[in-house]
């Protein structure tokens, strides 16, 4: 097998015959030794009978089902691990990532490089909020990571077999896939795209999920979050000392108290640092714990290559 690609599906049976259309038409050049894998995520609609039904009118189409809802990220690593091309092509089943930038992709590996990523030049159909905190988001995450990540990207890319097995070797469970590449190194180089607005079906990543997504994203790949709990720390008691030298010269001066607006002011910002620090340190003692259990990532509950179901497996 020379290509695969894998797209994690959640609750997009409206796009699924849209989707297949134009990954078909993409990798046309390579159809013989070439197969497309939609992952099911656990959905709660129709798109595992479309999934079906696009297998029965397209031969390199393979079916995942995972046995419960997983996330984007464990349900795209059920797909690569599935995988078995030298080549491998990640997108989201939107299609707001274009398919058929595959074949600059597949020139640009051609020349020698590892992983060919897509660079977000534009994000058409998004509201100001949601391009201003992506934009953000990106920035901040290069400023605590320990690893650079390339801004305005997505999972969005293509990859060589040698770098898609190291990463499939990295064990841990909170998956940020694309840090996770960047961290495994090779050589990589980005195209830049437009990305188009979503026409079918409504967004996965609601703000919640973004923010859960960010959360994973900063604590996956840096110690400076809790390096920043122990500078506040620090800041509070500079603070702290600050406010009492500031009291005991009212005292001594003034022959006055400090007024009720000073004492909420100081309990609320030491509330706050303790608080955050907390909060902090159980982000990353909550991923000890979730490492520690050691469970399976996802269970397959159904697989579909040729049309003809495969027998259950598991990943750990």
């Amino acid at each position: 097998m020379h290509l695969s690609i894998v797209v994690p599906c959640m609750n997009e049976q409206d796009v699924i015959p849209a989707l297949v259309e134009r990954l078909a038409a993409a990798i046309e050049p390579w159809k013989k030794d070439a197969e497309i894998i939609l992952v099911d995520d656990g959905s709660s609609d129709g798109t595992w009978e479309a999934i079906q039904d696009a297998c029965l009118h397209c031969a390199n189409l393979v079916g995942v089902r995972l046995s419960a809802n997983r996330g984007h990220q464990i349900a795209l690593t059920a797909g690569l691990e599935a995988a078995k091309g030298e080549r491998i092509m990640m997108l989201d089943a939107d299609l707001q990532d274009p398919p058929e930038l595959l074949s600059d992709m597949m020139l640009m590996m051609d020349r020698g490089y590892d992983v060919v990523y897509g660079r977000r030049i534009e994000r058409q159909g998004e509201t100001i909020f949601k391009r201003a905190t992506a934009y953000l988001f990106y920035r901040l995450l290069n400023t605590m990571s320990d690893v650079p990540i390339p801004r305005d990207t997505g999972d969005f890319r293509l990859v060589s077999r040698k770098t898609l097995d190291a990463v499939l070797a990295m064990p841990e469970r909170s998956r940020f896939i694309r840090g996770m590449f960047a961290w495994a190194g090779f050589r990589q180089i980005g195209i830049e795209y437009t990305r188009a607005p979503r026409t079918i079906g409504e967004t996965k990543y609601p703000f919640r999920a973004m923010m859960r997504f960010a959360i994973d994203a900063m604590t996956s790949f840096s110690t400076k979050p809790l390096k920043l709990a122990t500078r506040l720390s620090f800041a509070s008691l500079g603070i702290t000392a600050l406010m009492a030298i500031y009291v005991a010269y009212s005292l001594i001066l003034y022959q006055t108290a400090p007024g009720w607006a000073s004492v909420v002011l100081a309990i609320s910002f030491f509330s706050g640092v303790q608080l955050l620090t907390l909060g902090i340190m159980g982000e990353y003692i909550g991923r000890l714990y979730v490492e520690a259990k050691n469970r399976p990532l996802y269970f397959v509950s159904e697989e579909l290559r040729d049309a003809t179901p495969v027998t259950m497996r598991k990943s750990a």
